[in-house]
């Protein structure tokens, strides 16, 4: 007998109401396009400069009002141009920016501090500055051979600069070189032979004073009810404050504009000639506004092996060059005499940097001293890694403290 198949049941279709749309909430902001984001961090950068160029000014308002004429007096004790050197490493050390030392010794100076003083200062801010890139290097000591190849690509910068002081400190004290060399290149630049391009420089330095006279001038109010002493020294204190934090924003923000484009002009550079990697140096530097970028970025490379420390060599001389494009824009503060005597104290770093590199490294006689320096002490750091740490304790904290100390 079939068994039929028992009946379908159907349900009656049931019209569902739509689900009740959610109730508004807190709008999301969508993330930054590239290009705004582009836009920001260059206003950032020209933000910077503005907040730089008006703490260098108000240094040197600062310094004027807390010692009036008696500058020289007040820094007797850095008289000694060692110890002036040694001040110039130390503070470099302390703040990791050569940059932030010379610009305010360039405050200084407009303040009244006599260039006999600030020169010594600045060379010491150059041998300060090496000390980043030989920090990095000391990540890579578990690898022996990365840390030679690294230590030594970090240190060959350190070697150059101390021999650059070695030979460039007693010419100063003999004969003012770079104290007269400055002094006649700002009068040529700042004065009325200079023509046309003097005309611009000083339409220029006007005109960034009137944009940065209302800020220079706010923060003096701020203190004016102050003794002038009291006053002045917080002027210097709190200047010192912004530029360092302004050239570490303004390095930071131009690492994320540029630094790709750095690194694309370090690889194009290599093995063209060290003209050319002197000159990608310096430009690598002035587009990150920061030597330790430029050395930052090398020293890995050397210790892996894809840059040798010939190759190194010239991108370091390039880096110490570069780095003076910031002293030479917080003498923009300045105009008029004051304006000359602060581009003549920018200049001082921007010439030894110059004459440095066309002494040392131009002459065949002495231009591998600093590379058999830095592989001498390398291979005396991978037998025995305390010596690298004595050499960063030694060079850049303990001999400065101890010479400003005892002088």
């Amino acid at each position: 007998m079939a068994v039929l198949p028992a009946p379908e049941k159907h349900t009656p279709a049931v019209d569902v109401p739509p689900a009740p749309s959610p109730l508004p909430g807190p709008v999301k902001h969508s993330r930054l396009s590239p290009r705004t984001a582009t836009v920001l961090n260059w206003l950032a950068v020209a933000l910077g400069v503005y907040v730089l160029i008006t703490a260098v000014n108000v240094i040197g308002s600062g310094f004027s009002l807390a010692v009036g004429d008696q500058a020289e007096q007040l820094f007797s004790f850095a008289s000694n141009p060692v110890v002036g050197l040694m001040i110039g490493v130390a503070a470099t050390a302390l703040t990791q920016s050569s940059s932030t030392t010379t610009s305010v010794t360039v405050g200084l100076v407009a303040g009244g501090l006599p260039l006999s003083i600030a020169v010594p200062i600045i060379l010491g801010a150059n041998i300060g500055t090496t000390l980043t890139n030989t920090l990095v290097s000391l990540a890579m000591v578990r690898d022996r051979e990365q840390f030679r190849r690294g230590f030594a690509a970090a240190t060959v910068h350190d070697f150059f600069n101390l021999l650059a002081v070695l030979v460039f400190l007693p010419l100063e004290l003999a004969f003012g070189l770079l104290e007269r060399a400055a002094t006649a290149a700002a009068s040529g630049l700042s004065g009325a032979e200079a023509g046309l391009f003097s005309t611009v420089l000083g339409g220029l330095g006007a005109v960034i004073k009137g944009a940065t006279t209302p800020l220079s001038e706010l923060i003096q109010f701020g203190f004016s009810w102050l003794p002038d002493v009291v006053a002045g020294v917080l002027m210097i204190a709190v200047s010192i404050g912004l530029i360092l934090a302004v050239i570490n924003m303004i390095s930071r923000k131009l690492k994320a504009l540029l630094v790709g484009r750095a690194q694309r002009v370090l690889h194009a550079a290599v093995g063209r000639g060290p003209v050319t990697s002197i000159g990608s140096g310096a430009l690598v530097t002035v587009m990150v506004q920061s030597s330790s970028t430029t050395t930052a970025l090398m020293v890995p490379l050397a210790g892996s092996g894809a840059l040798s420390l010939r190759q190194i060599y010239p991108f370091t001389l390039g880096a110490n060059i570069g780095t003076t494009i910031t002293a030479l824009v917080a003498a923009l503060a300045f105009d008029g005499a004051l304006g000359t005597i602060a581009l003549t104290a920018a200049l001082v770093h921007l010439f030894f940097n110059l004459f440095g590199t066309l002494v040392i490294f131009g002459l065949p006689g002495i231009r591998q001293l600093p590379v058999l320096g830095a592989q001498g002490l390398a291979a005396l750091a991978v037998r025995r890694p305390a010596a690298a740490f004595a050499w960063v304790l030694g060079v850049f904290v303990a001999l400065p403290l101890l010479l400003i100390i005892l002088l």
